[in-house]
């Protein structure tokens, strides 16, 4: 059968033999005991942004109607359900002053966002959202309901904590909350031409800023479409992403070395509450077909930097989203209880992305596989989050320590190999 409501992520093909439209924890635990019983792969799907590949066979379970959300204001905390958007808990957070650890999307899955890590808009001031976990509800590859806590099982909340899906089937989340209402943000954005220039300006700057400061740049040839505004419509445009904690007033200090690069096609630099956080990025609110990959570099050479946008720019062979998010900051610290989220010493970490409408996949991963080449001097390994249907390459997701210690949780927790994911971890594995 082919499954396909609410999947975002519409490149790769869905035919398992049997989905479970999950509503609560009992079902998830049948729906795993099922599957078990008879040796069926398991295959985990909320919002579909992060599809890593094709799901041929087994029993997918659909977690999207598991959506509630419950802040408690007075700690600080939001029980999210395996469903639930970030949409969901921003809006439920935001009359309580309070915010989540979100990315840029509010579309996406919470749950899977954190799983992976959890790099958000705020995260060079407070780190990754896995590391803001309070307690975790996981079923487990044996049909087993667990309560996952940092008291009640160490090792698996460590490796539920940026290891993905792989140790079970998350039906629901505590995580903690941050006390932000406002923030100001947006970005500004260059004409193409000048990107060496406005990429070198951009690398400067990020070594000046502080820890509140979160930001990103991306690179975009836009296609000639009558949908786009004018000022973007079929040009290469370079722009600069902020976001920041601290007052307008410092915000626009801290901004002007940015503007300084010459003239802007578009400026929205401005205070906003943290509700309207998602327009600092503006992705896509529709689905579609992608690639992506990624590479979480030690820091970020110029030279070979601008070679990367020189690949995939107006020149290449299809269209391609660079982006460059800043890190180190809290990003860069190890939090009170350790998680599996590795390459903390990381300073940058570049994103692509590719529309495949029309597109080959094996030339996208040609171009890829030609980026990767350039970057290879300064690459320590590849962010979970954003790995899109290159689900057969599962090389460089965790370092060599980390990857023997999920391998171990693995045989603990499912021996049999069960569950699915992208992430090159399995029984015995080293």
């Amino acid at each position: 059968m082919t499954y396909a409501p609410d999947t975002f992520q519409t490149g790769f093909p869905i035919r398992p033999d049997r989905v479970v439209e999950a509503t609560g924890a009992d079902d998830v635990r049948a729906a795993v005991a099922h599957a078990a019983g008879r040796g069926l792969r398991i295959a985990v799907h909320a919002t579909g942004h992060g599809l890593p590949g094709p799901v041929e066979g087994g029993v997918l379970i659909s977690t999207r109607r598991m959506d509630s959300v419950r802040i408690d204001p007075q700690r600080r905390t939001a029980l999210v359900g395996a469903g639930a958007t970030w949409g969901q808990v921003i809006a439920a957070a935001a009359p309580h002053g309070l915010a989540p650890l979100n990315g840029s999307a509010p579309s996406v899955g919470a749950v899977s966002y954190t799983l992976g890590g959890g790099l958000g808009l705020l995260a060079r001031e407070f780190g990754y959202a896995a590391d803001h976990v309070r307690s975790l509800d996981v079923v487990t590859a044996d049909g087993v309901a667990r309560r996952v806590t940092a008291d009640s099982e160490p090792e698996l909340f460590w490796g539920l904590r940026g290891g993905g899906h792989r140790l079970g089937v998350v039906t629901g989340m505590e995580i903690g909350l941050v006390a932000v209402e406002r923030l100001y943000g947006g970005s500004v954005a260059f004409d193409g031409v000048g990107a060496d220039e406005v990429l070198g300006r951009y690398l400067e700057w990020t070594r000046t800023v502080p820890r509140t400061l979160s930001s990103s740049l991306a690179a975009i040839q836009y296609p000639d479409a009558p949908q786009l505004p004018g000022a973007l419509r079929g040009r290469y445009v370079v722009s600069v992403r902020v976001a920041f904690t601290g007052r307008t007033a410092e915000g626009e200090r801290l901004v002007a070395p940015l503007r300084a690069i010459g003239p802007a096609l578009a400026d929205s630099l401005r205070e906003m509450p943290y509700t309207d956080s998602h327009t600092i990025h503006s992705d896509p609110p529709f689905p579609h077909a992608y690639y992506g990959d990624s590479a979480l570099l030690g820091e970020a050479d110029a030279g070979r930097a601008a070679r990367v946008l020189e690949l995939t720019g107006p020149k290449a062979p299809m269209m391609t989203v660079v982006q460059l998010n800043h890190l180190g900051g809290a990003l860069a610290e190890r939090p009170g209880v350790d998680s599996a989220v590795p390459y903390r010493e990381a300073g940058y970490l570049l994103r692509l992305l590719s529309p495949l409408d029309g597109t080959d996949v094996a030339a996208v991963r040609d171009l890829y596989a030609r980026v990767s080449g350039v970057l290879a001097p300064d690459v320590l390994g590849r962010s979970l989050n954003f790995s899109f249907g290159g689900g057969d390459r599962t090389e460089g997701f965790h370092d060599p320590r980390t990857r023997e210690r999920l391998a171990g949780l693995v045989s603990q927790y499912d021996p049999a190999s069960l569950l699915r994911g992208p992430y090159g971890i399995s029984r015995g594995a080293r």
